[in-house]
């Protein structure tokens, strides 16, 4: 695969004529071809729209290249050189632009001539697209953000003179790993502000770092970077999901690429809305140790065509960057159309499932995706073909032993002593209730003996059991159906069956 900015000089000197970059990072970008230039790769010339057309040979301005057409006027009168493009965003559907543009990379009078445009591949209209290589670089993975960091240090050195720096410690490789999954504008601009603040990392460092990344990552809504994270102590039952996963970890987790088996994918939890799907998610990778990713596929549709699919592409590329990490894709049928579906939204729907079943078959990088649903009638038959998961899971309501587990859990949770409740009667009046709805009993009842400014006892648990209505009740045909499904279908998380 194609992604590394050298990969992007190969291109180039590969005599492509049109290449589409797909990227936000025209610093990085600018300084790259400055210096692709200076070392004698190519001769690239760079037009912005506040600068015109830029020879960055010599580093000087064309004279009336300042308007797009005119620059393209221009390089129409040049048989060879590299021109990169930036801001031409609202250009590009002109179709006089584009009519322009297509000239020149169909002229047969100029083969060395290479076209390149960086932007956003949905601003690209479909016959450019056609004619294009489309070119997405990776984020800076951890090798380069330690090189960048030691650049850092030298300059902090040569303006420091006489001043000590500590060499990357165990605080350093964490603030170093918490960089991962930014640009790399963002990483320098950060480590540039850490190492002249104080000329040491500390631990506060490493919060704020997370702290810019959960907001820089999550900006476009498109995913969002979890930082509170669960354990599976904090989860009641799961145990064929557990030990599963248990299984599976050390290979995850290894960096050693002579395995006999490749990493393992992924999952797909199916089960009872509030019976703990999301939660086991978030314990996969608190007990892992990795970032947790959380896609919302609600975020990805936008009015323009073309822009969902490039939202989910741009998502995926940034998890990739932050491998080993998990990928939480939350009530996944809800962002597509399954076999019962109906659609009404012009093919998007198919065509954000193309992207991802393309994305899950080949990618080499170690993102563990947890996929979460409710309604396997709207799951497309394609995402349950074998081998699109490693397995399937059916999260079921909690047993008479796990109902116990979790009361524990929660009146753990908020410092109440579970030797003060009769857990047994708690469990058994909670039948046919997920583990969202016992927590809700508990909270309830803590209203409860708050109103009555008395402290929480059993009776007062028992008390919001009885006025509940559980989902089991409520949506009992559905659920059955859903138990039929999974049947024979799919591994039960739980050992123990629902009593």
């Amino acid at each position: 695969m194609l992604n590394t900015l050298s990969d992007l000089d190969t291109l180039i000197k590969s005599k492509n004529r049109l290449i589409f970059v797909d990227s936000k990072e025209d610093s990085r970008l600018i300084t790259h071809f400055t210096a692709s230039t200076s070392e004698g790769l190519y001769s690239a010339f760079l037009w912005t729209a506040a600068n015109g057309l830029t020879d960055l040979k010599t580093n000087v301005s064309l004279w009336m290249t300042s308007g797009l057409i005119d620059a393209i006027r221009y390089i129409e009168t040049l048989k060879s050189g590299t021109f990169v493009f930036f801001d031409t965003k609202s250009s590009l559907s002109d179709p006089v632009i584009e009519r322009w543009i297509k000239n020149l990379v169909n002229d047969e009078t100029a083969p060395d001539r290479t076209l390149v445009i960086v932007g956003n591949t949905a601003d690209l209209p479909d016959d450019l697209r056609h004619l294009a290589v489309i070119f997405a670089p990776t984020l800076p993975d951890a090798e380069l953000i330690k090189e960048i960091y030691f650049e850092e240090v030298y300059k902090w050195l040569v303006a420091k003179r006489g001043r000590k720096f500590l060499k990357p410690g165990p605080v350093e490789a964490k603030l170093l790993n918490a960089l991962v999954g930014l640009s790399e504008e963002d990483v320098r601009r950060l480590l540039t502000k850490t190492i002249n603040a104080h000329g040491t990392i500390t631990e506060d460092d490493v919060v704020s770092t997370l702290a810019f990344k959960k907001e820089a990552i999550g900006k476009r809504g498109l995913i969002d970077f979890q930082m509170e994270l669960s354990s599976f102590e904090n989860v009641g039952g799961l145990e064929n999901l557990k030990d599963w996963l248990g299984i599976r970890r050390s290979v995850f987790l290894s960096t050693d690429e002579d395995l006999p088996v490749d990493p393992p994918k992924g999952i797909l939890l199916l089960g009872v809305q509030g019976a703990g799907k999301s939660l086991a998610a978030k314990a996969v990778a608190g007990t892992w140790q990795i970032p947790l990713i959380h896609l919302d596929f609600s975020s990805l549709y936008e009015k323009w065509v073309g822009e969902s699919e490039h939202n989910l592409i741009d998502a995926l590329r940034q998890s990739e960057a932050m491998a080993p990490c998990v990928l939480w894709i939350d009530e996944i049928e809800k962002g597509l159309i399954g076999e019962t579906g109906i659609d009404s939204d012009g093919g998007l729907s198919h065509r954000i499932l193309g992207t991802l079943l393309t994305w899950m078959s080949e990618r080499k990088s170690r993102v563990f995706i947890v996929a979460t649903a409710n309604d396997v009638s709207r799951l497309p038959p394609e995402l349950l073909r074998k081998g699109r998961f490693d397995e399937i899971f059916f999260v079921d309501l909690p047993s008479f032993a796990v109902r116990k587990d979790i009361f524990k859990i929660h009146l753990e949770k908020r410092k109440l002593k579970t030797e003060d409740f009769d857990l047994d009667s708690l469990a058994t009046a909670s039948r046919g209730f997920s583990g969202a709805e016992i927590e809700q009993a508990v909270i309830g009842g803590l209203y409860l003996a708050i109103g009555e400014k008395a402290a929480l006892t059993n009776q007062h648990v028992m008390k919001e059991i009885a006025r509940t209505k559980p989902l089991s009740v409520v949506m009992a045909e559905k659920i059955e159906r859903l138990r039929n499904w999974a049947e024979g279908r799919t591994v039960p998380a739980s050992k123990e069956e629902l009593n």
